[in-house]
């Protein structure tokens, strides 16, 4: 399948640069699952909250991701400036579920690398 627009996959010129950057943003997707799974765990006050929130933000997000941002084509196709914000919103929320369990050097670190992966994504034509 063929993507018009920048992105991981598609009509793109693979440099050194892009390919690393591609091994990074799906390094921070799946950090992302599991820092919803672990802030999930740990913020709920019993363990039904605990388990519903461990199971069901990684969940969402990763429906969320599937419909609007996957790398071999979404279901649902958005505007390009729609899918940047879209993506840095739901990876940015890695960076807040680590911040909120306390882990805030690793939110800092996260959260830069995803704006660095993102607008190396999309600034690289």
């Amino acid at each position: 399948m063929r993507i018009d627009r920048p992105g991981p996959v598609g009509q793109r010129q693979w440099t050194p640069l892009t390919v690393v950057n591609g091994g990074l943003a799906f390094g921070l997707e799946l950090a992302m699952l599991a820092a919803l799974c672990y802030w999930g765990f740990k913020t709920g006050s019993n363990l039904v909250t605990r388990v519903l929130l461990g199971i069901g933000a990684p969940a969402l997000a990763a429906t969320v991701w599937g419909l609007f941002l996957a790398a071999g084509g979404p279901k649902y196709r958005l505007p390009l400036a729609a899918e940047i914000v879209l993506k840095l919103v739901v990876l940015g929320t890695g960076a807040l579920a680590l911040y909120g369990t306390g882990r805030t050097t690793l939110a800092w670190v996260y959260g830069v690398l995803v704006v660095v992966t993102v607008a190396v994504e999309y600034g690289t034509r």
